[in-house]
């Protein structure tokens, strides 16, 4: 069964779902979103490369993981069964860095992301087991040369990463 996603204002109230699949074409509504950055216990962040076999923007750098809460359910537990689903982990200390982060972008392939998208930080709790439907391979870095990397070729990551990354400093 498809996934759902909560269509939305500008402002993120709800407005009704639509599944994952029809919610992002060429004309993709705007939805709830999510972006997570993990850390581990040294404070460097791990990059995740998207899958090659994904819809929009495959093989792209990003941050650790994305998703979309479900009807009804709570941000900060759409991350804790993100990262479950995606890195095969647990992690803690979740907070909210970026509670206004909303960003429309257009993927080589014409697939439109429009999101209402808050930023959240979280702690490694556990081994990572990466989903290779999601995740192609990963590295730690720490934020100093994430920056310096998006600063040299901001085309290698997603457009949310280079977006957020511009908005915050840890």
């Amino acid at each position: 069964m498809d996934e759902l996603v909560v269509l939305c204002t500008e402002d993120g109230q709800p407005t009704g779902t639509a599944s994952k699949m029809d919610a992002h074409s060429t004309s993709t509504p705007l939805h709830l979103a999510f972006s997570a950055w993990l850390f581990d216990g040294t404070g460097n962040l791990l990059l995740t490369r998207r899958a090659l076999s994904k819809l929009t923007w495959p093989g792209v750098w990003t941050n650790s993981f994305c998703g979309h809460p479900g009807p009804g359910e709570a941000p900060e537990d759409a991350v804790v069964r993100r990262a479950r689903e995606e890195l095969g982990t647990t992690v803690t200390g979740i907070r909210e860095v970026l509670p206004d982060f909303s960003y429309r972008a257009v993927d080589a392939s014409g697939i439109v992301e429009h999101e209402v998208c808050p930023v959240y930080f979280a702690e490694l709790d556990g081994e990572l087991d990466p989903n290779p439907d999601e995740v192609c391979e990963y590295q730690w870095v720490s934020m100093e040369d994430l920056r310096e990397a998006v600063a040299r070729v901001p085309f290698i990551f997603s457009p949310w990463l280079v977006e957020e990354l511009a908005q915050f400093r840890r």
